[in-house]
């Protein structure tokens, strides 16, 4: 898988089924060096906007088909050659990788998932910084 991106989306779903991506990140270095002893910059830099949208697009798909409430963690193998991609690893809960995204975008991914866990959907939620981020 030379010359493939490693990219992560970190992405929120309700009771209600009303899903947000918080951010997206990418691995600087190579396919196959673990997350977290991999530099990771967010949001991604090197994606095009049709890659963003296509790994978008199947995030939304993947957290709504497994039924996920609160955060999930979406990592990918995509071939910027070829717009082939494939999902490496989905981590249902809010992971290390929701930390970075946090401080990356000042949406406090812990707090609304454990709103979303009492029955509270993102449209109840206060987003107090105001960042926008989808």
């Amino acid at each position: 898988m030379a010359g493939w991106k490693e990219i992560e989306y970190e992405v929120m779903r309700d009771g209600a089924d009303n899903c947000v991506t918080v951010c997206n990140m990418e691995n600087v270095d190579a396919m196959g060096v673990h997350t977290g002893d991999s530099i990771v910059v967010a949001p991604s830099q090197t994606m095009t906007n049709k890659e963003h949208q296509m790994l978008r697009t199947a995030s939304l798909k993947i957290i709504r088909a497994l039924g996920v409430e609160g955060g999930c963690n979406i990592q990918f193998a995509l071939d910027p050659k070829s717009n082939n991609y494939y999902v490496i690893e989905v981590n249902p809960r809010v992971s290390r990788s929701s930390a970075l995204a946090s401080k990356a975008t000042g949406y406090p991914i812990a707090r609304v998932a454990a709103k979303i866990a009492v029955g509270k959907r993102l449209d109840e939620i206060p987003n107090a910084n105001h960042h926008l981020f989808e």
